[in-house]
């Protein structure tokens, strides 16, 4: 392996440790991560840490400092707002073009599935495994409305809606149960061909959101 392959491995290792950290919510807003640190901490050298930083700078996730570390970036409640906002408007839209493009039957085994591996992790009180399988439901409805816009504006806001589900699904962990019912719900909707149904779900779905910003 080339010393250049071994530094971008390196790189997105240190990239993928302090993404998944910020998003889980491990690394809160405001916190200070030094560089020097986070290379003891996972074994590589200065270089690809820095391009790791430089990589989440880029992505909004951290602000960089002057002297080789970092801070998180808190997330205001006018840019989760903004996100929730957008999240709403791009899934309820692509809900529509499912249901009117005849690709419920398609898209239901695998919600269903999707609803069997949230209840499974409510069950354990598995808050990660529940964050990414909401991750999956939602994606899934974007993804089979072959909407290639609304896909790649689905990516755009997925780190920034995954930290808040983190964020929303520790402050209040009774919210695991109240929104895997709102899957339901919203799986519910879909199958009976009710368009508009899934946009009034997926609103008051939306709003617990905001009740924890």
């Amino acid at each position: 392996m080339s010393d250049t392959t071994s530094e971008g491995s390196a790189s997105s290792r240190a990239y993928e440790h302090v993404r998944r950290a910020i998003i889980r919510g491990e690394l809160p807003g405001g916190t200070a991560i030094s560089e020097n640190a986070l290379c003891r901490e996972i074994g590589v050298s200065r270089t690809p840490v820095h391009e790791a930083f430089l990589r989440l700078a880029a992505e909004e996730l951290i602000v960089l400092g002057a002297r080789r570390g970092a801070v998180v970036r808190p997330m205001s409640p006018n840019e989760a707002a903004d996100v929730l906002e957008m999240r709403e408007a791009i899934e309820s839209t692509a809900a529509t073009r499912v249901v009117t493009d005849g690709r419920v039957p398609d898209l239901a085994p695998g919600l269903q599935a999707v609803l069997l591996e949230q209840e499974s992790a409510v069950a354990d009180g598995d808050v990660d495994r529940f964050v990414e399988s909401d991750a999956a439901f939602h994606g899934a409805v974007i993804a089979a409305s072959r909407n290639a816009i609304a896909v790649l504006f689905a990516r755009t806001l997925r780190d920034r809606q995954q930290r808040l589900r983190h964020q929303l699904m520790r402050l209040r962990p009774e919210q695991l149960q109240a929104s895997l019912d709102d899957h339901r719900a919203l799986a519910a909707a879909l199958e009976a061909g009710d368009a508009a149904r899934y946009a009034a779900v997926l609103r008051a779905h939306v709003a617990s959101h905001r009740g924890a910003l």
